[in-house]
């Protein structure tokens, strides 16, 4: 069996070699955590298969996305998944502002994450931007024992000491 890693640093032209390598007619991708391809950069793996009429099996396992969307209480019949949102203000805080009137406009739970060590630094972006009545999940370490999934507005988040997310795999979802 051959492993091949593909992370944000692999480089495009290397991608094809890891179909055409092995020699094998069956290649599996797997992600260390959540789905492979959905803000994963598997994608490209997969574009590339399609490209070469290799044929794509999708096998789900679990998403922390939809399992934080599940335990959220907010729309699970319309929503977004954004992504990362910018890194730096003011892109970030315009970014929150958009989706945040988004899920108003359209009744559309909208879903985010960030790099664990810039969690802290988003909840407290969500606490300047967003409005008092404006819901928010944080749902943090998803299948662990230490799993923590909570969902208020934004006024009960204010009045609450901000959760410690550091280096905590974490979900975000906003709903208006």
């Amino acid at each position: 069996v051959n492993f091949y890693i593909l992370n944000e640093h692999t480089q495009a032209q290397e991608i094809p070699s890891f179909l055409t390598a092995s020699g094998e007619s069956d290649l599996g991708l797997l992600s260390e955590a959540g789905l492979p391809a959905v803000a994963d950069p598997g994608s490209a793996l997969v574009e590339e298969a399609h490209k070469l009429g290799i044929r794509v099996i999708p096998l789900a396992g679990p998403s922390s996305i939809i399992m934080a969307l599940m335990a959220s209480g907010l729309n699970g019949q319309n929503f977004a998944f954004n992504g990362y949102l910018p890194v730096r203000d003011p892109a970030r805080m315009n970014r929150i502002r958009l989706l945040e009137k988004r899920s108003e406009v359209e009744n559309q739970s909208q879903i985010f994450i960030e790099a664990p060590y810039r969690n802290n630094q988003l909840v407290h972006a969500l606490m300047q931007v967003c409005k008092p009545g404006t819901r928010l999940c944080i749902a943090a370490n998803l299948t662990l024992a230490v799993e923590w999934i909570r969902t208020k507005r934004i006024r009960e988040w204010r009045n609450l000491p901000p959760p410690d997310l550091k280096k905590q795999p974490s979900v975000f979802i906003l709903q208006a």
